[in-house]
């Protein structure tokens, strides 16, 4: 085998000092490259797919009863069971149950998955009967509580 000379690369340090000091540029650079990559081979509301209904970016939970152009309002409920109202905090999820007065019959789900707003101090007067629940609903449902709330006694299942 003959003798080689040595092989000598220029600039090869300098420009491995170079890449280490601009190290924070090409991270920036890399990621920016890599934001765009996901956000290209993401799902597209045009495509058709099963994620059409959600805009791209927003996170994939979407909340329960809240719809895109549905306006959420407050509606005091008053649940039968006190007992079960002191056990619920804000931010809860809870299903609204109606029964018939008497307690017996089918039991009917008025509102899924609301969101609770305020639970108020307990009333003094125990013939009051039941306990006061604030929860978040669409203007409909609220309507729907109203007339449940009125005429059949009320329960909450936490969701």
């Amino acid at each position: 085998m003959p003798h080689f000379a040595p092989v000598r690369v220029r600039g090869g340090r300098r420009t491995l000092h170079r890449l280490v000091a601009h190290r924070r540029r090409a991270l920036a650079a890399g990621l920016v490259v890599t934001a765009a990559a996901l956000v290209a081979a993401g799902p597209h509301p045009e495509a058709g797919g099963q994620d059409t209904r959600r805009a791209r970016g927003h996170p994939v939970a979407d909340p329960l009863g809240e719809r895109h152009g549905t306006r959420l309002v407050a509606a005091p409920v008053r649940i039968a069971d006190a007992g079960t109202v002191r056990l619920l905090r804000p931010g809860d999820r809870v299903d609204v149950v109606a029964t018939g007065e008497g307690g017996a019959g089918d039991a009917s789900v008025i509102a899924r998955g609301v969101r609770v707003t305020k639970v108020p101090e307990p009333e003094a007067d125990p013939a009051a009967g039941g306990a006061l629940v604030v929860v978040s609903v669409p203007r409909a449902t609220a309507h729907r509580l109203v007339g449940a709330g009125t005429t059949e006694r009320l329960a909450v299942t936490l969701c």
